[in-house]
């Protein structure tokens, strides 16, 4: 019985995987990583500028 279910599951997870891999092109990679590369560098510039107002001197 734990064997099927495992191959059931990895059934499921290797088919979701092949489907959406298929499904993604070059430009949606690239247009994620641009916006996460511009959401890391906001991030770091509000997180110094709360820093530098909040801070005690």
């Amino acid at each position: 019985m734990a064997n099927n279910d495992i191959q059931l599951r990895s059934g499921i997870v290797g088919g979701t995987f092949l489907s959406t891999i298929f499904n993604i092109s070059l430009n949606d990679v690239v247009f994620t990583v641009v916006m996460a590369v511009i959401g890391a560098v906001v991030s770091f510039f509000v997180s110094c500028l709360l820093r530098r107002f909040f801070s005690k001197k």
